[in-house]
């Protein structure tokens, strides 16, 4: 990444365009005249039974319904480590729901299997949308992914242990080793949490590419996962954190997110990349939390990752119009900015996203909707990025292991990412 054709540029402060077109269903097909029920797959974005999505998605479903008797919705919500996984299991069985929410579209589309976003919402829906989301949501120059919410990365540091073991924020991946020794020093159990299992460390393994001067693909989009520079910043993750015992007692390729985040939480991580839910669970907790950009091998990361999920319509069951209906609901302000609100992410539309750009009880966003400018995205058109982000989690781990070689794992990940794209 760092490349001119994955940098994705957000302008939190654009005008909201069209919001005064009609709300006229693009191409819908008429009412089938009796009850119709959709089926909604989504991704959990909480961290325990308290705060799940599952909560958020029957609220809205619950809402919906009362103004469309006609249309029931059952949600089904699943893990960030499952969901993915569990769509394609029903789309490959020929029970492919009618909505989906989770972290890729492209191979869906491709496979022809999706509604085109111009199909199913409203214009004033589908003009609100960030204008580079919407371009990241398009195969073949059309819209099938519709982003759902919008996340940037930070390095997140706590400031507490920090200031026991006298140290300053870190801005160089020295600094995360020197760092991360003192802090082992001093009894702290994850000097550095490095969450490479299968949750999401496709996530993980970017940010550090990123700042090591590489990414998932070059300059034209080709993918070069094996690239000289990746390879050498996982040899580094390899030598200088894991071999030096700076990342706590759990392999990092059998650490989650979800345990990295919760140990952070309870006071026992020095320093992890996190996003914003974490800065909201981990103060409610009493952690004061540090942020800083990425740390490169020079001076800090000069690109954030940013992170969008994804929103879409299945052909199979022939409820366009209905689908349709439910997600110019969903993408009310109302409903955008309360599912930002309850993680702590960034919305996705221009007009939610001006009104938390501009309202102080958001304040503690602002770091992560400064980063959105130069954050760089996954490649999310290409076809093949699903299957290959789920290769990623499950070898990349093994990289960093005793006796891992970077080279052949990043090697084998590559051939089979770019057997997959010549495929699709």
């Amino acid at each position: 990444m760092g490349k001119a054709v994955q940098r994705r540029i957000v302008g939190l402060t654009a005008a909201v365009a069209a919001l005064g077109m009609t709300a006229t269903l693009s191409g819908c097909g008429s009412d089938t005249g009796g009850d119709v029920t959709l089926r909604l797959v989504a991704a959990d974005y909480g961290t325990g039974a308290q705060n799940s999505s599952q909560k958020y998605w029957d609220d809205v479903a619950a809402k919906f319904e009362k103004t469309n008797p006609k249309i029931k919705v059952e949600v089904s919500v699943y893990s960030w480590k499952d969901v993915d996984r569990k769509v394609a299991e029903m789309v490959k069985a020929g029970k492919a729901p009618d909505i989906a929410q989770i972290g890729a579209y492209a191979d869906y589309a491709k496979a022809g299997k999706l509604y085109p976003a111009d199909d199913m919402v409203a214009i004033r829906t589908g003009s609100n949308f960030l204008p580079s989301l919407t371009d990241a949501g398009e195969v073949d120059g059309t819209v099938y992914g519709l982003p759902f919410v919008a996340s940037t990365r930070l390095l997140f540091y706590n400031k507490g242990l920090f200031a026991k073991a006298g140290l300053g924020a870190p801005q160089t991946w020295d600094d995360i080793r020197s760092d991360a020794a003192a802090l082992k020093q001093g009894g702290v159990t994850y000097p550095f949490a490095l969450p490479l299992g299968q949750e999401e460390s496709q996530a993980e393994t970017l940010m550090w590419l990123l700042s090591g001067g590489g990414g998932y693909t070059d300059d034209v989009g080709n993918y070069d996962i094996d690239s000289a520079a990746n390879t050498a910043t996982l040899n580094w993750l390899k030598n200088d954190l894991v071999g030096k015992g700076l990342t706590g007692p759990v392999a990092p390729g059998k650490l989650d997110r979800a345990k990295a985040f919760d140990a952070f939480t309870k006071g026992d991580v020095g320093m992890l990349n996190g996003h914003p839910t974490l800065m909201q669970d981990a103060e409610k907790k009493g952690i004061e939390v540090g942020m800083v950009p990425l740390p490169g091998v020079d001076g800090p990361t000069e690109g954030s990752m940013g992170v969008a999920d994804w929103m879409m319509g299945f052909k199979q069951n022939g409820h366009r119009a209905e689908i349709g209906t439910f997600l110019d609901f969903a993408y009310t302000d109302e409903n955008v900015l309360s599912f930002a609100d309850q993680y702590d992410l960034l919305p996705v539309t221009t007009s939610a996203s001006t009104a938390m750009e501009t309202d102080d009880k958001h304040k503690s966003l602002r770091p992560f909707l400064s980063a959105l400018p130069n954050s760089q995205l996954y490649p999310f058109g290409k076809t093949s990025w699903a299957q290959a982000s789920e290769t990623i989690k499950e070898k990349i781990g093994s990289a960093v292991e005793p006796g891992g070689s970077p080279e052949s794992v990043l090697g084998e990940i590559a051939t089979e990412a770019r057997q997959a794209e010549s495929a699709s």
